[in-house]
Protein backbone atom coordinates (compact mmCIF):
# COMPACT_ATOMS: atom_id res chain seq x y z
CA UNK A 1 0.00 0.00 0.00
CA UNK A 2 1.34 3.06 -0.98
CA UNK A 3 0.35 7.30 -1.41
CA UNK A 4 -0.12 8.08 -4.53
CA UNK A 5 2.91 10.21 -5.16
CA UNK A 6 5.42 7.09 -3.96
CA UNK A 7 3.33 5.06 -6.69
CA UNK A 8 3.85 7.10 -9.35
CA UNK A 9 8.23 7.57 -8.26
CA UNK A 10 8.11 3.39 -7.99
CA UNK A 11 6.36 2.52 -10.98
CA UNK A 12 8.38 5.00 -13.30
CA UNK A 13 11.50 4.27 -11.99
CA UNK A 14 10.67 0.28 -12.65
CA UNK A 15 9.79 1.58 -16.16
CA UNK A 16 13.14 3.42 -16.79
CA UNK A 17 15.09 0.55 -15.06
CA UNK A 18 13.53 -1.80 -17.87
CA UNK A 19 14.54 0.51 -20.60
CA UNK A 20 18.00 1.07 -19.36
CA UNK A 21 18.30 -2.60 -19.55
CA UNK A 22 17.19 -2.93 -22.86
CA UNK A 23 19.49 -0.36 -23.67
CA UNK A 24 22.09 -2.51 -21.97
CA UNK A 25 23.39 -0.11 -19.72
CA UNK A 26 24.61 -0.22 -16.18
CA UNK A 27 23.16 2.20 -14.11
CA UNK A 28 27.11 3.96 -13.63
CA UNK A 29 26.98 3.94 -17.47
CA UNK A 30 23.66 5.57 -17.83
CA UNK A 31 24.80 8.24 -15.28
CA UNK A 32 28.31 8.86 -17.36
CA UNK A 33 25.97 9.04 -20.64
CA UNK A 34 23.59 12.55 -18.77
CA UNK A 35 26.45 13.94 -16.75
CA UNK A 36 25.00 12.38 -13.35
CA UNK A 37 26.55 10.38 -10.60
CA UNK A 38 25.19 7.04 -10.37
CA UNK A 39 23.46 7.46 -7.01
CA UNK A 40 20.83 9.89 -8.86
CA UNK A 41 20.15 7.27 -11.06
CA UNK A 42 19.33 4.39 -8.73
CA UNK A 43 17.22 6.51 -6.49
CA UNK A 44 15.21 7.51 -9.21
CA UNK A 45 14.92 4.10 -10.43
CA UNK A 46 14.24 3.09 -6.97
CA UNK A 47 11.44 5.46 -6.74
CA UNK A 48 13.27 7.31 -3.54
CA UNK A 49 13.26 10.68 -5.19
CA UNK A 50 11.44 12.58 -7.77
CA UNK A 51 12.63 13.40 -11.34
CA UNK A 52 11.64 16.12 -13.35
CA UNK A 53 9.82 16.04 -16.90
CA UNK A 54 13.00 17.50 -18.14
CA UNK A 55 15.53 15.01 -17.02
CA UNK A 56 13.28 12.02 -17.87
CA UNK A 57 13.30 13.00 -21.64
CA UNK A 58 17.40 13.27 -20.83
CA UNK A 59 17.31 9.60 -19.53
CA UNK A 60 14.66 8.05 -22.16
CA UNK A 61 17.57 9.87 -25.30
CA UNK A 62 20.21 8.58 -23.78
CA UNK A 63 18.52 5.17 -23.78
CA UNK A 64 17.11 5.56 -27.22
CA UNK A 65 13.94 5.62 -26.76
CA UNK A 66 12.01 6.95 -30.02
CA UNK A 67 8.39 6.36 -29.43
CA UNK A 68 6.99 9.56 -29.26
CA UNK A 69 4.02 8.16 -27.08
CA UNK A 70 5.66 7.01 -24.58
CA UNK A 71 8.18 9.45 -24.36
CA UNK A 72 5.22 11.91 -23.86
CA UNK A 73 3.68 9.90 -21.13
CA UNK A 74 6.73 9.13 -19.13
CA UNK A 75 7.41 12.64 -18.81
CA UNK A 76 4.53 13.87 -17.83
CA UNK A 77 4.08 10.81 -14.96
CA UNK A 78 7.74 12.41 -14.18
CA UNK A 79 6.25 15.69 -14.29
CA UNK A 80 3.78 15.04 -12.00
CA UNK A 81 5.82 17.08 -9.39
CA UNK A 82 6.96 19.67 -11.62
CA UNK A 83 5.89 23.61 -10.41
CA UNK A 84 5.22 23.59 -13.81
CA UNK A 85 2.15 24.39 -15.94
CA UNK A 86 -0.35 22.81 -18.03
CA UNK A 87 -3.19 20.21 -17.76
CA UNK A 88 -1.70 18.29 -15.72
CA UNK A 89 -0.35 21.63 -13.25
CA UNK A 90 -3.14 23.35 -13.48
CA UNK A 91 -4.55 22.33 -9.69
CA UNK A 92 -1.60 23.98 -7.98
CA UNK A 93 -2.94 27.56 -7.82
CA UNK A 94 -4.85 26.13 -5.00
CA UNK A 95 -2.06 24.15 -3.50
CA UNK A 96 -2.69 25.51 -0.08
CA UNK A 97 -6.13 24.94 -0.28
CA UNK A 98 -6.25 20.90 -1.03
CA UNK A 99 -5.22 18.17 1.31
CA UNK A 100 -2.34 16.03 0.15
CA UNK A 101 -4.42 13.46 -0.61
CA UNK A 102 -6.66 15.52 -2.59
CA UNK A 103 -3.81 16.87 -4.71
CA UNK A 104 -2.64 13.43 -5.34
CA UNK A 105 -6.34 12.07 -6.75
CA UNK A 106 -6.38 15.20 -8.97
CA UNK A 107 -3.41 14.64 -10.42
CA UNK A 108 -3.61 10.84 -10.90
CA UNK A 109 -7.24 11.73 -12.78
CA UNK A 110 -5.66 14.19 -14.55
CA UNK A 111 -3.56 11.78 -16.70
CA UNK A 112 -5.10 8.73 -16.53
CA UNK A 113 -6.36 7.66 -19.64
CA UNK A 114 -9.62 5.67 -18.05
CA UNK A 115 -10.96 5.93 -14.66
CA UNK A 116 -13.61 3.16 -13.54
CA UNK A 117 -16.04 4.08 -10.40
CA UNK A 118 -18.25 2.89 -7.87
CA UNK A 119 -20.17 5.58 -5.90
CA UNK A 120 -22.82 4.57 -3.43
CA UNK A 121 -23.52 7.88 -1.47
CA UNK A 122 -22.86 10.97 -4.14
CA UNK A 123 -22.51 11.39 -7.50
CA UNK A 124 -19.12 11.36 -8.93
CA UNK A 125 -17.24 14.54 -8.98
CA UNK A 126 -16.50 14.47 -12.60
CA UNK A 127 -20.75 14.31 -13.27
CA UNK A 128 -21.25 17.10 -10.48
CA UNK A 129 -23.07 20.36 -11.54
CA UNK A 130 -22.24 23.63 -9.41
CA UNK A 131 -25.12 23.83 -7.28
CA UNK A 132 -24.80 20.16 -6.58
CA UNK A 133 -21.13 19.80 -5.65
CA UNK A 134 -21.70 23.18 -3.62
CA UNK A 135 -24.33 21.00 -1.31
CA UNK A 136 -21.52 18.36 -1.27
CA UNK A 137 -18.83 20.20 0.19
CA UNK A 138 -20.82 22.53 2.65
CA UNK A 139 -22.17 19.20 4.12
CA UNK A 140 -18.49 17.36 4.04
CA UNK A 141 -16.98 20.48 5.23
CA UNK A 142 -18.93 22.00 7.39
CA UNK A 143 -17.97 25.55 8.84
CA UNK A 144 -16.04 26.47 6.12
CA UNK A 145 -16.05 30.41 4.85
CA UNK A 146 -18.05 30.52 1.90
CA UNK A 147 -15.15 32.08 -0.09
CA UNK A 148 -13.28 28.94 0.74
CA UNK A 149 -16.28 26.90 -0.62
CA UNK A 150 -16.19 28.51 -3.49
CA UNK A 151 -13.02 27.89 -4.13
CA UNK A 152 -13.60 24.18 -3.64
CA UNK A 153 -16.24 23.86 -6.13
CA UNK A 154 -14.45 25.76 -8.75
CA UNK A 155 -11.27 22.67 -8.14
CA UNK A 156 -14.13 20.35 -8.67
CA UNK A 157 -15.53 21.79 -11.97
CA UNK A 158 -12.11 22.53 -13.17
CA UNK A 159 -11.40 18.46 -12.83
CA UNK A 160 -14.15 18.09 -15.21
CA UNK A 161 -12.15 19.61 -18.13
CA UNK A 162 -10.46 15.78 -18.19
CA UNK A 163 -13.56 15.07 -19.95
CA UNK A 164 -13.16 17.03 -22.52
CA UNK A 165 -9.99 16.94 -23.18
CA UNK A 166 -8.31 15.24 -26.49
CA UNK A 167 -8.72 12.54 -25.83
CA UNK A 168 -10.76 12.94 -22.98
CA UNK A 169 -10.78 10.64 -19.99
CA UNK A 170 -12.51 6.90 -20.33
CA UNK A 171 -15.18 7.55 -18.04
CA UNK A 172 -16.98 4.13 -16.58
CA UNK A 173 -19.16 5.04 -13.32
CA UNK A 174 -21.68 2.40 -11.32
CA UNK A 175 -23.66 4.14 -9.62
CA UNK A 176 -25.90 2.88 -6.69
CA UNK A 177 -29.80 3.90 -6.81
CA UNK A 178 -29.08 5.13 -3.26
CA UNK A 179 -27.32 8.28 -4.85
CA UNK A 180 -30.04 8.77 -7.40
CA UNK A 181 -32.64 8.78 -4.13
CA UNK A 182 -30.78 11.01 -1.86
CA UNK A 183 -31.74 14.63 -3.09
CA UNK A 184 -28.49 16.56 -2.08
CA UNK A 185 -29.17 20.35 -2.20
CA UNK A 186 -33.13 20.69 -2.67
CA UNK A 187 -34.96 19.03 -5.12
CA UNK A 188 -34.05 21.86 -7.60
CA UNK A 189 -30.42 21.42 -7.25
CA UNK A 190 -31.19 17.46 -7.31
CA UNK A 191 -33.55 17.95 -10.60
CA UNK A 192 -30.30 20.14 -12.46
CA UNK A 193 -28.13 17.02 -11.53
CA UNK A 194 -29.90 14.48 -13.01
CA UNK A 195 -30.44 16.42 -15.78
CA UNK A 196 -27.15 16.45 -16.10
CA UNK A 197 -26.58 12.79 -15.65
CA UNK A 198 -28.77 12.23 -18.13
CA UNK A 199 -26.39 14.39 -20.68
CA UNK A 200 -23.51 12.99 -19.85
CA UNK A 201 -24.40 9.41 -20.27
CA UNK A 202 -24.85 10.34 -23.82
CA UNK A 203 -21.36 11.16 -24.33
CA UNK A 204 -19.27 8.19 -26.03
CA UNK A 205 -16.59 7.82 -23.62
CA UNK A 206 -18.75 7.71 -20.82
CA UNK A 207 -20.70 4.69 -19.67
CA UNK A 208 -22.29 4.96 -16.94
CA UNK A 209 -24.65 2.87 -14.94
CA UNK A 210 -27.20 2.48 -12.22
CA UNK A 211 -27.27 -0.60 -9.78
CA UNK A 212 -30.76 -0.73 -8.80
CA UNK A 213 -31.77 -1.82 -4.84
CA UNK A 214 -33.95 -5.14 -7.26
CA UNK A 215 -30.02 -6.28 -7.64
CA UNK A 216 -29.89 -7.11 -3.75
CA UNK A 217 -27.07 -7.97 -2.18
CA UNK A 218 -23.91 -6.92 -4.22
CA UNK A 219 -20.03 -6.62 -3.56
CA UNK A 220 -20.14 -3.14 -3.64
CA UNK A 221 -21.94 -2.97 -0.51
CA UNK A 222 -17.76 -3.05 0.61
CA UNK A 223 -18.20 0.72 -0.11
CA UNK A 224 -16.79 3.09 -3.32
CA UNK A 225 -13.49 3.06 -4.87
CA UNK A 226 -11.66 4.42 -8.03
CA UNK A 227 -9.78 2.62 -10.61
CA UNK A 228 -7.13 4.48 -12.10
CA UNK A 229 -5.87 3.16 -15.42
CA UNK A 230 -2.62 5.22 -17.72
CA UNK A 231 -1.78 4.57 -21.16
CA UNK A 232 1.46 3.39 -22.26
CA UNK A 233 2.80 2.51 -18.33
CA UNK A 234 3.39 -0.67 -17.32
CA UNK A 235 1.76 -1.97 -14.42
CA UNK A 236 0.99 1.83 -13.17
CA UNK A 237 -2.79 0.81 -12.83
CA UNK A 238 -4.37 1.77 -9.15
CA UNK A 239 -7.49 1.50 -6.92
CA UNK A 240 -8.06 4.29 -4.36
CA UNK A 241 -9.92 4.33 -1.58
CA UNK A 242 -11.47 7.33 -0.14
CA UNK A 243 -12.17 8.01 3.60
CA UNK A 244 -13.26 10.88 5.87
CA UNK A 245 -9.48 12.24 6.38
CA UNK A 246 -7.52 10.51 3.80
CA UNK A 247 -6.77 8.00 1.31
CA UNK A 248 -5.46 5.04 0.66
CA UNK A 249 -3.97 4.10 -2.95
CA UNK A 250 -3.71 0.36 -3.43
CA UNK A 251 -1.19 -1.17 -6.11
CA UNK A 252 -0.41 -4.89 -5.61
CA UNK A 253 -1.81 -6.61 -8.41
CA UNK A 254 -3.65 -9.03 -6.17
CA UNK A 255 -5.41 -5.81 -4.98
CA UNK A 256 -6.03 -4.70 -8.42
CA UNK A 257 -7.26 -7.44 -9.68
CA UNK A 258 -9.63 -7.81 -7.01
CA UNK A 259 -11.47 -4.70 -7.33
CA UNK A 260 -11.73 -5.03 -11.28
CA UNK A 261 -12.99 -8.11 -10.74
CA UNK A 262 -15.70 -6.32 -8.46
CA UNK A 263 -16.44 -3.59 -10.90
CA UNK A 264 -16.70 -5.99 -13.69
CA UNK A 265 -19.60 -7.80 -11.32
CA UNK A 266 -20.95 -4.51 -10.67
CA UNK A 267 -21.93 -3.63 -13.92
CA UNK A 268 -23.08 -6.99 -14.73
CA UNK A 269 -25.11 -6.68 -11.43
CA UNK A 270 -26.83 -3.05 -13.54
CA UNK A 271 -28.69 -1.61 -15.50
CA UNK A 272 -27.56 -1.15 -19.23
CA UNK A 273 -26.37 2.02 -19.88
CA UNK A 274 -30.00 2.65 -22.22
CA UNK A 275 -31.85 1.15 -19.18
CA UNK A 276 -29.78 3.30 -16.89
CA UNK A 277 -30.29 6.46 -18.51
CA UNK A 278 -34.07 5.50 -18.64
CA UNK A 279 -34.07 4.82 -14.75
CA UNK A 280 -32.43 8.75 -13.85
CA UNK A 281 -35.06 10.04 -16.72
CA UNK A 282 -38.03 8.59 -14.60
CA UNK A 283 -36.59 9.77 -11.54
CA UNK A 284 -36.21 13.15 -12.80
CA UNK A 285 -39.78 13.62 -13.69
CA UNK A 286 -41.19 13.14 -10.25
CA UNK A 287 -38.25 15.71 -8.25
Amino acid sequence: MQYGPAVRRRQLGAELRTLRGLAGLTSSEAAAKVGWHQSKVSRIETGRSGVKAADVRLLLEAYDVKDPHLIERLAALGGADDAGSGRHHWWKAYRDLLPATYRDFISLESQASWVRTLETSVVPGLLQTPDYARAVTRAALGGLPEEQVEALVEVRLARQDVLRADPPLRLSVVLDEAVLRRPVGGDEVFSGQLARLRDTAHLPHVRLQVLPFAAGEHVGLIGPFVIFSFPNIADLDLVVLDHLTSSLYLERKEDLQAYTEAFTSLQGQALSPEDSTDFIAGLGDGV
